[in-house]
């Protein structure tokens, strides 16, 4: 398949410029913020902290000075939040108006409570505004550097609800309350990732987390910004890779990580460079390792290499600003043997994929929509598994193009926030096996949200309608797993949230959200082994839209010296799409069974509790639980290709176990030292041919230091040890767990310089 880069990077290219020139047009009126930031206790000016205006997605970082600015910004009402290492997440909220320069005087006060850092969108005591209570989990500063892994399922691992699928090191997924693969979308700063990680356990999710800023989790009505299907949630791994203000000074920062458990290490760095009102900014990511190693054992053909780079220009100017980056992920990894499964040795994979975005953003001072942006990304991106040196079993091609444009508009009625966009995508697929796919997708979709204030009570509704279609590039009638041919859909997703706020940081709040999913390709059209997959994959071309409708009712309670949270969620599904292993061993391919694409009535319902509590003036405890369970219903006459369901085999497949966590965490200053208890119980409620697996008991530590030199150079370390005990166990979500158990102990060093 011809690679089509060079038009597309000359077409963003021009796209830049002529949004410069049509905007240089415009008026100039905008407003500016600035300000310094001081240690409450000690008057000194704080560096390295990062500043984000929420409704508008502009950041930057303050100097060695405390100093910040960002200019260029649309008169309006504004939140701004600051994070940094070793202080209390700061929430304001500033009003800009007209050509006037805000400048402000900020104390940042240092922070106990990791509970600070990893934090729900609230409105904070004091201040009104357009915050989201129940939308995003923010996991920044000391808390996502302790939870740093190898892969973004790994660093989110720990947190309330979530777990990761796996299938060696480096194919890891997030699962959210149960949902996985397309139920939830990734993103990087907006963007879809164009990957197919979330088509089959043996497929990367191409982001490494080492070059992150932030991680947020949106759900309901803000998830629908980026997509119908997410009733799980939506991840964004914020990079930043577009700069959207130019910096006081040239910054940047270097990663190094190591492991023990497969002698692993990471390399990584950032570089901003302001050039007038232009920004270039370039990252660096390296990550190798060997086999992991389990107690009595070692994981073959786990081993990983891989590289993350990124280089982007961005022109600020008084409309806004336009830029765009070129990126790649370079991946090699290994899938470990299954003897019985039809590849004694293994698999390797080789994945790559290149990306080159373009973002741009106008200020308007007058007229309906008072900002407005546009996103065009492309992305190349292709994997070979090979079953030998020489052999490939199967290929995955695909070219994707998309297109987002939003309007932030003016006040309507009541709700005094609000968005509405387009998105459009197109995609050319192939997937190379005994039997090939070959497929166009052509997909659009209008979005508004809308928020509103009224008194102690916050509101916030969306609304998605999204059309698509998959046309096979050669249509097959007759084929063995039915009429192959091309399949359009139509459908309109939709969320509603309310949260009261009773004062002393009580809050009551609900969500409801009416999901929507089409088939993809590969359920509708698989007809072929998958080997690394362990599995012969059988699509369904009569499968209708998977359509979810979830509730979540939850309380949270939060103060200076005590977090706490209680949620319980049901997702029902009418049509729920999933690989259902039919025990049956295929007939073409014996050591492989065949895996049916099917669709039944089904649900996911659950409950999940957080809370930190500060104990002692420097001591904190924190503990965790979540619970699901995933039931199907009798298929009815839901459209199946062929049922394989049993009475007594009513549950889902990869549905997680109870967890309970609950740990002691010490602060002296720049020092803080902890340890985590982790419980998983028995999973014994099993789909047809699903093995369960047995409770385990996890501990962890972790320590944390940071020092700040004379010239304002930040230093962090951080020391994580991952099952102290060496303890043999299997994850529930593992497509190896009978096979291969988890990782043994692990050592993890994590060093960062910001300067």
């Amino acid at each position: 398949m011809k690679n089509p880069a060079l038009p597309i990077l000359i077409f963003l290219l021009l796209g830049s410029l002529f949004i410069s020139g049509r905007a240089d047009a415009m008026s100039e009126l905008s407003g500016s913020l600035s300000g310094y930031l001081t240690d409450r206790d000690t008057g000194e000016p704080v560096a390295h902290v990062y500043l984000h205006l929420e409704e508008i997605n502009r950041h930057t970082y303050t100097d060695r000075n405390g100093f910040f600015s960002m200019p260029n910004l649309p008169a309006g009402r504004y939140t701004l939040k600051m994070h940094r290492l070793g202080y209390s997440t700061l929430t304001k909220s500033v009003e800009i108006t007209g050509q006037d320069e805000l400048e402000l005087q900020i104390t940042l006060s240092p922070s106990l409570i990791q509970g600070s850092t990893i934090e729900v969108f609230a409105a904070s005591d004091g201040f009104t505004g357009s915050n989201i209570e129940h939308a995003s989990i923010k996991l920044t500063g000391s808390a996502l550097r302790s939870a740093l892994g190898t892969t973004l399922a790994e660093t989110l691992s720990n947190q309330p609800g979530f777990d990761m699928r796996t299938m060696g090191a480096a194919p890891a997924r997030p699962v959210i309350r149960g949902l996985g693969d397309e139920r939830v979308l990734i993103l990087q700063d907006g963007e879809r990732t164009g990957d197919f990680s979330a088509s089959s356990a043996d497929h990367a999710v191409t982001i490494d987390p080492a070059g992150a800023d932030e991680i947020q989790i949106a759900r309901g009505p803000a998830a629908l910004l980026y997509g119908s299907n997410a009733i799980g949630g939506v991840i964004n791994v914020v990079r930043n890779q577009i700069a959207t203000s130019v910096p006081a000074a040239v910054n940047g920062t270097v990663t190094l990580q190591g492991s023990s458990v497969n002698d692993g290490g990471s390399l990584g760095g950032s570089l901003s460079v302001p050039l007038n009102q232009s920004v270039l900014n370039l990252d660096l990511n390296g990550r190798i390792g060997r086999d992991f190693r389990y107690p009595g054992g070692i994981i073959e053909n786990s081993g990983y290499l891989t590289s993350s780079n990124a280089a982007s220009y961005s022109m600020i100017r008084p409309w806004g600003y336009s830029g765009f980056s070129v990126s790649t992920y370079l991946s090699d990894y290994g899938i470990p043997p299954d003897p019985q499964g039809g590849h004694p040795d293994g698999v390797d994979i080789e994945m790559r994929k290149f990306q080159i975005d373009n973002r741009s953003e106008i200020v308007r001072d007058s007229g309906f929509f008072k900002l407005l942006e546009s996103h065009l990304s492309y992305k190349y991106y292709n994997h070979k598994e090979f079953e030998t040196s020489e052999i490939i079993g199967t290929e995955f091609t695909r070219n994707s193009l998309n297109l987002t444009v939003k309007g932030h508009h003016q006040n309507i009625g009541f709700f005094n926030d609000g968005v509405i966009g387009l998105w459009a995508g197109f995609d050319d697929t192939f997937i190379f096996d005994r039997f090939n796919i070959e497929t166009n997708g052509i997909s659009g979709a209008l979005y508004s949200v809308q928020e509103a204030d009224i008194g102690s009570l916050h509101i916030e509704l969306g609304i998605r309608a999204e059309a698509s279609s998959e046309i096979p590039k050669q249509e097959k009638p007759t084929s063995r797993i039915g009429n192959i041919r091309q399949r359009s859909f139509f459908g309109i997703a939709s969320s509603g949230s309310l949260i009261y706020h009773f004062g002393r940081g009580l809050y009551l709040g609900g969500v409801v959200m009416h999901s929507y999913r089409p088939p993809t390709a590969n359920e509708l059209f698989s007809e072929g082994p998958h080997i690394a997959a362990y599995a012969f994959e059988i699509g369904n071309p009569d499968l209708n839209p998977e359509r979810g409708l979830g509730k979540e009712l939850f309380i949270r309670y939060k103060t200076s010296a005590v977090n706490l949270e209680f949620s319980a969620y049901h997702n029902q599904f009418s049509n729920y799409i999933y690989p259902a292993d039919t025990g049956r061993e295929n007939l073409f391919f014996p050591g492989l069974n065949d895996f049916q694409f099917e669709a039944a009535r089904a649900r996911i319902y659950g409950l999940e509790g957080q809370g930190e509590f500060h104990l002692l003036p420097r001591l904190i405890a924190f503990a965790t639980a979540s619970y699901t369970v995933g039931k199907r219903d009798d298929p009815g006459t839901e459209n199946t290709a062929n049922s394989f369901s049993s009475q007594s085999h009513r549950y889902l497949p990869m549905i997680p176990p109870l967890r309970l966590t609950t740990g002691l965490r010490y602060v002296e200053g720049p020092f803080s030292v902890g340890g985590t208890y982790r419980y998983s119980s028995t999973q014994a409620r099993t789909a047809r041919f699903e093995e369960p697996t047995e409770s385990y008991n996890l501990f962890h530590l972790n320590a944390q230091y940071r020092i700040t030199t004379q010239s304002n150079l930040l230093h962090t370390f951080s020391l994580n040890v991952q099952n102290l005990t060496n303890v043999r166990y299997r994850n529930h979500l593992s497509r190896l767990k009978e096979i291969f158990p988890e990782p043994g102990r692990s050592i993890n060093l994590l060093y960062k310089l910001y300067f």
